[in-house]
This record gives structure tokens, sequence and C-alpha cells, in this order.
């Protein structure tokens, strides 16, 4: 659960952003325009049922709301040298974005992972070419505890993305199409990428 709830300050701020009075936010989610003012002045708080309204009316996400940030999407391009990726240590889930996201799974609120080089050590990717794709092997731990989660290839088209689990081999295969950049991800050490030579 979070530890976040929404403030009369952030409704009040985006309220105003979008050029609503009081009532006509009220009208809106179904209150009265008393209901909204003893939420903007902090004497009462909207029950958690009118979040998903209030945030459609305030077009913002609940966790926008939750925040009290807005994320503004600046990477309008969507280039995807700017690919980011998001791991939750909870359920393993894998997100991938083409730029700064606000990204929750599990009621955390996942950090983007900072990728080291694959160069050395036991996060060096093997790449070989066969045909036309690129054969990925790392020479890691694939045990429950410690192992390799995903493989990644990541090009100006788009992601290719191979997860992994416990007892596999951490291998992949990618169509080598203009990939600029691959990457692996270990559960204990973090991201790590690459170049395709």
């Amino acid at each position: 659960m979070t530890d976040q709830y929404v403030t009369g300050s952030t409704i009040k701020h985006l309220r105003e952003e979008k050029g609503l009075t009081q009532g006509a936010l009220a009208e809106k989610i179904n209150v009265t325009a008393k209901a909204v003012s003893r939420w903007e002045t902090g004497r009462g708080l909207p029950d958690i049922s009118l979040l998903e309204p209030l945030s459609r009316a305030l077009e913002v996400s609940v966790i926008e709301l939750l925040s009290g940030r807005c994320v503004q999407n600046k990477n309008r391009a969507a280039n995807m040298a700017k690919t980011l990726f998001y791991a939750c240590p909870v359920c393993g889930n894998v997100i991938q974005a083409t730029g700064s996201a606000l990204v929750s799974c599990c009621g955390i609120t996942l950090p983007h992972l900072e990728a080291e080089s694959a160069e050395t050590g036991e996060h060096r990717l093997s790449i070989q070419i066969c045909e036309d794709e690129y054969y990925v092997t790392l020479e890691h731990p694939m045990t429950k505890e410690h192992y390799i989660s995903f493989l990644a290839a990541v090009s100006d088209k788009g992601t290719q993305l191979v997860k992994l689990y416990p007892e596999e081999t951490a291998q992949a295969r990618f169509k080598i199409d203009r990939v600029q950049k691959l990457y692996a991800f270990c559960n204990h050490h973090g991201l790590f990428e690459t170049r395709p030579r």
C-alpha cells in the first residue's frame, strides 16, 4: 500500500491548471463545491473511491495525482536510443519505455535501471552472428537466487526482449536489423549493456 495520498494543494494546482472552478470540478465528479473547497484547504480528503474520477477530471493518472507530480513526455520523438528498463523486485515484471516515465508495480514506484558496461566480468555478453541474428549468451549462474532475468536488443525500430528464468540457459537470439545495444539484467547486480561489433 502506498504511503502517499493526494493533497489539497495538488488538487488546487491541477484544477487551476485546467481552468476549472471548484464548482466545475465538483460537477465532473458528482460531489459538492464545498467538498472540493474542504479538500483544497486541508479540512478533509477525497474518499479513495473518488481518486479515479478525480484523476480523469484533472486529466492526470492516479499515480500523478498521488505523487503530486505531473509527468510530461519530453521524448516526443520516441528516440529508441533513450530506451529505459524498469524491473519489479517483487514480481519480476519488466517494463520498457522510450524515455523517462513514472512506473509503478506491486505498490512500488520503480526507478529506471542504470546500465553498466558488459564488456568484462561475469556479465560480459558473448555475441555470435548466425545468419540474420545475434546469438547472445552469458556464462552466468542461473540459480533461483542469482540469475539473468532478461536479455534485450534495442534498435531504432524497437526493442526485442527475452524473459529468462532460473535453471534455464542465459541465451537469446535477436534479429540483427539495426540493433544498436544489447542488454542483460542480473537480479543481483543490475543492468549491463554492450554495443554489437
